[in-house]
């Protein structure tokens, strides 16, 4: 195989790569549910594991690339061969690539004016139940006791 070719198949690959990985969610960081930018008390602080929603995607990005890199091996029913293991071994890779959970913590808040909000956050909390906060889109923060 010229080095040419294999040039041209690694930057193929990797166009195909990029919009598949550019396609993986994460949790975010932070994130209220309305209402926000209000004092209250958090209620409840519980974990969960949240699974991740992209092994559709990621199944067929890894086989167009595994058969892409595959079809480059051989001549004749070699490369076929090559292209149909190449495809399902990207599809395997991409299907473990993307599957996968993440753990998340929700808290609960019930503001001052008897609303409740939920905050979900990828990191553990710094409250306790109990704990006086101001909510913002930006962030929760404790009050200073009074």
């Amino acid at each position: 195989m010229k080095l040419k070719h294999l040039g041209r198949a690694f930057a193929l690959s990797l166009c195909l790569a990029l919009p598949m990985l550019s396609g993986c969610q994460t949790q975010p960081a932070f994130q209220v549910s309305q209402p926000a930018s209000r004092v209250g008390t958090v209620e409840s602080i519980r974990s969960q594991t949240v699974q991740n929603s992209n092994q559709t995607l990621g199944t067929i990005g890894g086989a167009l690339v595994g058969g892409i890199l595959g079809n480059q091996v051989g001549q004749g029913s070699g490369r076929t061969a090559a292209t149909v293991v190449g495809a399902a071994g990207g599809a395997y890779a991409g299907n473990r690539m993307t599957s996968g959970s993440s753990l998340v913590w929700i808290i609960g808040i019930r503001y001052d004016d008897g609303s409740l909000a939920t905050i979900q956050q990828t990191s553990s909390p710094a409250v306790r139940i109990g704990d006086r906060v101001i909510v913002s889109n930006n962030g929760m923060e404790i009050l200073p006791s009074r």
